[in-house]
């Protein structure tokens, strides 16, 4: 059987693999990124967050994004009942940047992919990992490639970015429970016809129908629109009989007050996608020779569009780490990052909790807004889950609750 041998193989060649395989190969390292699937392909996560572009920005990806043109995000609004709660990102506490953008992610994730490609990295898409053994540090992975052969990779330490594939957990036995569970998801692509003029037709929009069921519209600047429901799994199940998911995303643009004329006959660019039980977990980050990035290490849910923003920032840091220790450098993984990347994931789990049991949703839509409390959530939503400078970060655990009892009393 064929053997490569590289410094660093990347599993995944989304947002995560892209950041971490351009940083590596920015440092002079040999890396090598292998691909499932063919780009480029439609996935969840269309709504970036402003922590996300550090990480884009860091490894010079914000130049070839912009000529693509994509929307820009200024602003987070939820919706409830009529009553509009919008976060803008220029308000926010403490440094940062202060806008994203709004992506169809087939064509975001093509975009960065093939600027690593054009960087001089080899990219193997259409390639499965179907087995990896460890000998200390080092690895041999093996894969099959698109024309059914095989071949082997010898690799000094592994990425694993990808994504829901989620290969290292699979292979290792490292799924582990969620800090978040219960929910499931259906979205599609639309032609935004009805498109408003104005603020209103480029404006992302969350809008809670229930206290746990929500709905998202993300105007792209293509002219089409994603549009989801989010919810517990047996009501997103129960929306329709025979789980006909283009039956199910129609009955939820019927129940949207401020949607329902404008998507309501509306024709769809694919077939939904039903996305069941989607936050998951992993015993552990890292180890002897990897490192776990993004979704194949856990995803909480998209109230928050977080998914993109820890996946390019957990994947940046393996990348840095991973290039320091083959500099023979001693790396404490657990502390340097394990413990990093989670204390961000938990700030994001507690308020996707806190939104779900209503606390976060009492100060969201409370009708005596607190301008100092609203730019401190504002930082955590723009994804500086890190900035210890934040109470909202640090005290994460009981501020909401104990602000939603003032409210209640």
């Amino acid at each position: 059987m064929k053997l490569e041998e590289v410094d660093v193989l990347v599993i995944g060649a989304g947002p995560s693999g892209s950041v971490s395989s351009a940083y590596l190969n920015l440092q002079g390292i040999n890396v090598k990124v292998v691909e499932k699937t063919k780009f480029p392909r439609p996935v969840i996560g269309e709504s970036l967050i402003p922590r996300v572009m550090n990480n884009l920005d860091e490894v010079g990806f914000i130049p070839v994004i912009e000529k693509a043109g994509f929307e820009k995000k200024l602003s987070s609004r939820f919706l409830r009942n009529g009553v509009d709660c919008t976060f803008f990102f220029d308000n926010k506490f403490g440094e940062g940047w202060d806008w994203t953008w709004q992506v169809p992610r087939a064509d975001f994730d093509h975009i960065l992919i093939k600027e690593v490609e054009r960087r001089g990295v080899d990219v193997e898409f259409e390639t499965e990992v179907t087995d990896i053994q460890f000998n200390g540090s080092e690895s041999i992975t093996t894969v099959r490639q698109k024309d059914g052969t095989e071949k082997q990779i010898k690799a000094k330490f592994v990425i694993d970015s990808s994504g829901y594939g989620r290969v290292l957990p699979k292979l290792m036995d490292m799924d582990a429970p969620s800090l978040v569970t219960g929910n499931s998801s259906i979205f599609v692509h639309t032609k935004d016809i009805n498109k408003p003029e104005g603020k209103e037709g480029t404006q992302i929009t969350f809008e809670v129908l229930e206290q746990t069921v929500w709905f998202w519209v993300i105007p792209f600047s293509n002219g089409t629109t994603s549009i989801g429901v989010v919810g517990p799994t047996e009501y997103i199940e129960g929306l329709s009989e025979t789980q006909d998911s283009e039956e199910a995303i129609r009955k939820v643009i019927q129940l949207s007050d401020h949607f329902r004329d404008r998507f309501i006959n509306n024709d769809f660019l694919f077939k939904p996608v039903m996305i069941r039980n989607y936050s998951c977990s992993v015993s552990n980050q890292c180890g002897p020779g990897f490192a776990l990035t993004g979704n194949s290490s856990g995803f909480l849910d998209p109230v928050f569009s977080s998914g993109v923003s820890i996946a390019t920032t957990s994947g940046l840091l393996a990348a840095k780490l991973a290039t320091r220790e083959l500099n023979g450098e001693k790396i404490d993984w657990q502390t340097e990052y394990t413990d990093f990347i989670n204390g961000g994931i938990e700030v994001f789990a507690t308020y996707v909790k806190e939104w779900y049991n209503g606390n976060l949703q009492k100060l969201f839509f409370h009708p005596e807004e607190n301008p100092d409390v609203k730019r401190k959530i504002c930082a955590v939503l723009a994804g500086y889950v890190w900035n210890k400078e934040n109470p909202f970060v640090t005290k994460h655990h009981n501020i909401i609750k104990n602000l939603a009892y003032l409210i209640d009393n």
